[in-house]
């Protein structure tokens, strides 16, 4: 079948398995969760044997570390699937919730009831657990879903796919709700999206050159976000102990993720004393430091360190590598973050309630903390039970995207025979 044809089966499908999605009660989708979370434990040992011949064929052809490391799907990992599709389970149902319902003058009571998107298309590379994230949050709220993974992941996705739509089946509700793309051919993503007939938006997760494509070409609406440039700014009355573990937790806990730190800026007051022991830390790793004149001066013998150019303050590394600039205080911290920073999350570590209050309000990023490392910038560890995604944009969601993010409203009007005069 042409690739064209191929995409418009698998929307014309998703479409009518849309319709059936939305009338779904809470009981029966969460019935359909939990029997996915238990066959993704059963199947373990098969789900490893896939993603073993993905990973193995990934090396083979030179995949990037970050990229490997995305693709390798563990035993914590497996569980850590089924765990999220029980929490999504476990989460209040969204759809059919109405709010804001109030009497006018006329008589008539107005509101607005949540219902689902529709048929959402998710985009992604090398991440086995989006398909199962994705997937349990569509069905949780309401929708269908095509997935096209990347196909580095072919294998581990196809057998994902059949163990979702098992579930699915098993409580009525059509395999077609969540579909993934079987082909690997690249022209699938340009037909995807543009199928604003069938699909309703497109949340890719991927790469800053696949997200910046999509973002020329698509006629569908997206949620996304084109990168991660996530700081820590430690303040000049800052808990020593507390920024030494987040700054070093938000940085090397895991470098491939788009809620690392890649900026760290210090507060001058401050540099001296933080710099030095923080450092220490980074050498175990062999971090490699990108520093401004003056953190240089104080990082002298510092083994792994070069000067920062201007594009470093832009930059997205993904790997053991880090900027550092010292900044004049709060002032220069917002200033830099608000005009380098990708607009994802960020972060202070500070023990004065005025500045910590400053910058949460006028930090411009879709998720900013307090004496907390950005690692925790995720739909699981916020309590959405997993995430669709994050978004850096300010329409239609904004940060991880969760049941609700996944929803709309449309205004209900209840009345008792009134007419308009």
């Amino acid at each position: 079948m042409h690739i064209r044809d191929y995409m418009q089966q698998l929307g014309q499908q998703a479409r009518q398995a849309s319709r059936i999605m939305a009338k779904a009660n809470t009981h029966t989708k969460n019935q359909a969760l939990a029997h996915i979370a238990s066959a993704i434990r059963r199947d373990r040992s098969l789900l490893r044997q896939a993603n073993e011949q993905d990973t193995t064929q990934a090396r083979a052809e030179g995949l990037a570390p970050a990229l490997l490391d995305r693709l390798t799907l563990t035993e914590a990992g497996i569980a850590a699937m089924a765990e999220g599709l029980e929490q999504i389970a476990s989460l209040p149902d969204p759809i059919g919730e109405i709010t804001n319902l109030k009497f006018r003058p006329s008589g008539i009571q107005v509101g607005q009831m949540r219902v689902p998107l529709g048929v959402i298309g998710i985009i992604y590379e090398a991440r086995p657990n989006v398909t199962v994230d994705a997937a349990g949050l569509c069905v949780k709220s309401g929708n269908a879903t095509i997935l096209r993974g990347g196909s580095e992941a072919i294998h581990c996705n196809r057998l994902l796919a059949k163990i979702v739509q098992e579930g699915l089946v098993s409580v009525g509700l059509p395999a077609n709700a969540v579909q993934v793309v079987e082909t690997t051919d690249r022209a699938a993503v340009g037909e995807m999206i543009t199928l604003t007939e069938y699909i309703d938006v497109i949340v890719p997760r991927g790469g800053k050159e696949l997200i910046a494509r999509l973002t020329r070409e698509a006629k569908v609406p997206m949620i996304k976000h084109l990168d991660g440039i996530c700081h820590v700014y430690v303040d000049d009355t800052a808990d020593t102990v507390k920024a030494l573990d987040v700054a070093f937790n938000a940085k090397c806990q895991r470098y491939g993720t788009c809620n690392t730190m890649e900026t760290l800026l210090v507060s001058r007051a401050i540099a001296r004393q933080i710099l030095p022991p923080l450092a220490a830390h980074y050498e175990k790793e062999k971090v490699e430091l990108r520093c401004d004149v003056e953190s240089l001066s104080i990082l002298d013998s510092y083994p792994y360190k070069k000067q920062a150019e201007e594009a470093d303050w832009y930059t997205e590394y993904l790997a053991p590598i880090l900027a550092i600039r010292i900044v004049d205080g709060l002032d220069g911290a917002i200033e830099h973050i608000n005009t380098c920073s990708s607009h994802h999350t960020d972060a202070i570590v500070t023990e004065n309630y005025d500045n910590a209050t400053r910058f949460l309000r006028e930090v411009d990023s879709a998720s900013v903390m307090v004496n907390a490392s950005t690692r925790f910038a995720d739909g699981f560890e916020y309590g959405l039970g997993a995430e669709i995604g994050i978004s850096n944009d300010k329409l239609h969601a904004r940060g991880p995207v969760g049941l609700e993010g996944l929803t709309s409203q449309k205004y209900i009007v209840l009345g008792k025979g009134e007419i308009r005069k």
